[in-house]
Parts: structure tokens; C-alpha cells; sequence
């Protein structure tokens, strides 16, 4: 049985550890984010959410979500 590594990415500035082959859409999925009320940052580029479900996070990744909020 092959053993799963682990990797170091950063979420908002808080260190997260997940297995190494985890796609962005799935941290997304396992953090509860609404997928439509976010913009996601990776590496301190804007990432089209279209391509969430292709990119696979890799080690030292730098993630920011930021929370749309509606006001007047």
C-alpha cells in the first residue's frame, strides 16, 4: 500500500496540511465555501473558478478566498 504524502499550503495566511494531489476544487468543497460568493487567489493570481476542478495544489501554495459581502 502506497502511503500518502503530505503538503504544506498556506489558506488565508494559516498553514494547511493535505495530501499531495489535492485539487483546489476540493479544499474548496472540504472548507464548506460557497463556490459563488468567493474570489480564490492562488499564488497571488485571480484563478477563473472554471478551472478550479484542473488544478492540483502543490507544496507552499499561497491560497486567499476572499468573501463577497453586498451592502448599500
Amino acid at each position: 500500500m502506497k502511503k500518502i504524502k503530505k503538503i504544506k499550503i498556506k489558506v488565508n495566511g494559516k498553514v494547511n496540511v493535505v495530501d499531495e494531489g489535492t485539487k483546489l476544487s476540493n479544499l474548496i468543497k472540504k472548507m464548506k465555501i460557497p463556490i459563488k460568493k468567493v474570489a480564490i487567489e492562488l499564488n497571488r493570481e485571480i484563478i477563473d473558478k472554471r478551472y478550479i476542478y484542473k488544478i492540483i495544489l502543490k507544496k507552499n501554495d499561497h491560497i486567499e478566498i476572499v468573501h463577497f459581502i453586498g451592502g448599500g
